[in-house]
């Protein structure tokens, strides 16, 4: 009997995954819980199990006032327990091996954010998708699945884990299709240069079910990184191309010079200079007024994946545009100052560029005054009055008279 019952408790624990020595300690707190339940039974007490006899025993100590143990323990056990506690020891062992199970479903997958799984789609409706692990299911919501992607039902897909969640149920695994995490685990699945960290992928920028922008980085000068995540005719990215259907993907090389960067994240569009602004974080790229569009991008694509790859903002201008407001900014006379409110009177004040003192509206006007009177009383220079006599200059009446009173003359 005792045999018998040693080899049901060990091809469980195969069964269910679960250690002999945690079945153990699940039967000895189900004897527990049954015998507490047993008329006169004592408040502390519990059960031990030799492994070798599978025999059980129950002991007990006495409780003082405070509730705390006292005295020596010593043997309970009802002469008829077996019997007694068979059903009430089943139910809750039945408890604590979910409750097992549960755990070690978790420990499993607890600390695995980041990583990569597959699993089978078992179920699809407009809120999420359920994908079958082996052991366990994982949740793919809505906003985590690439638009107009729908897999047929029983087909096998990689997601990405974001989340791990302890329920009362059991782990609750959240994952995406569309998180850039995801480029990451298949090119280092397909690139053996990757997981081996002799190529690494610096920075990622995606737009799920479009186009991917990667750019790569080669921690040994004899290995090519775009070409070691492109493969032998392409084969590496194709399947990487494959498991995201269809999705395009674009492998730049990494440089640590922002202009050189910004120029190489904006291929296949050839840049002709880069100009960053460091306080504000943004930069003028001038491109040849043939390559615009395709710098640009669909949509203007190709110019929000670059910048979400450097992290900086980017302008795209044409030569022509570029050479318009250069061509304006010089023959224009900027601005020397502004109109602002005193915050306290509401008077309205002139705030000079170069950051002197603001003045009254009245001061300011006066001081055009006198800038317009200095200009009227300035002497003619030579050049002016030679114009004026070859006659292309402005010519007055009194002139006019005196060149016909010559004539009469």
């Amino acid at each position: 009997m005792n045999q018998d019952m040693m080899e049901a408790l060990q091809a469980l624990a195969t069964d269910r995954g679960i250690s002999v020595d945690a079945l153990f300690g699940a039967l000895a707190d189900a004897l527990e819980h049954a015998y507490k339940r047993m008329p006169d039974a004592y408040e502390y007490a519990w059960v031990t199990i030799n492994p070798e006899t599978m025999e059980f025993q129950v002991f007990a100590q006495e409780l003082d006032e405070d509730g705390e143990p006292t005295g020596d323990e010593f043997e309970v056990t009802p002469d008829n327990f077996g019997r007694i506690a068979a059903q009430t020891a089943r139910q809750v062992m039945t408890q604590r091996i979910r409750e097992a199970e549960r755990e070690l479903k978790y420990e499993e997958y607890a600390g695995r954010e980041g990583d990569i799984v597959t699993g089978m789609i078992q179920q699809t409706d407009a809120r999420y998708t359920l994908l079958d692990l082996g052991r366990v299911e994982a949740l793919l919501p809505q906003a985590e699945q690439v638009p107009f992607e729908r897999p047929d039902s029983n087909a096998r897909i990689k997601a990405y884990i974001v989340e791990v969640r302890k329920t009362a149920k059991g782990p609750q695994i959240v994952v995406s299709r569309t998180h850039p995490g995801l480029v990451k685990r298949l090119f280092e699945l397909e690139v053996p240069e990757i997981a081996d960290g002799i190529v690494e992928i610096k920075a990622c920028a995606r737009e799920p079910g479009h186009r991917t922008k990667i750019a790569v980085w080669s921690n040994d000068a004899n290995v090519d990184p775009v070409g070691a995540c492109v493969g032998a005719r392409g084969a590496r990215v194709r399947q990487v191309v494959n498991e995201l259907r269809g999705e395009k993907i674009d492998i730049v090389p990494f440089h640590e010079d922002l202009q050189e960067f910004v120029t190489r994240a904006l291929s296949p569009a050839k840049v002709t200079e880069v100009r960053p602004d460091e306080m504000t974080g943004d930069c003028d790229v001038i491109v040849p007024d043939f390559q615009l569009s395709l710098a640009i991008g669909k949509e203007g694509q190709n110019a929000r994946l670059a910048s979400r790859l450097t992290g900086w903002g980017i302008n795209i201008k044409s030569e022509t545009q570029f050479a318009e407001e250069q061509a304006y900014a010089e023959g224009v006379e900027w601005a020397d100052g502004e109109w602002i409110q005193d915050p306290e009177t509401g008077e309205n004040l002139w705030q000079p560029a170069d950051g002197s003192d603001p003045i009254s509206e009245a001061d300011y006007l006066a001081m055009q005054e006198e800038e317009a009177a200095a200009v009227a009383e300035a002497p003619v220079t030579d050049d002016e009055y030679a114009e004026d006599e070859a006659g292309d200059g402005p010519v007055d009446e009194a002139d006019d008279d005196s060149a016909a009173d010559d004539e009469a003359e």
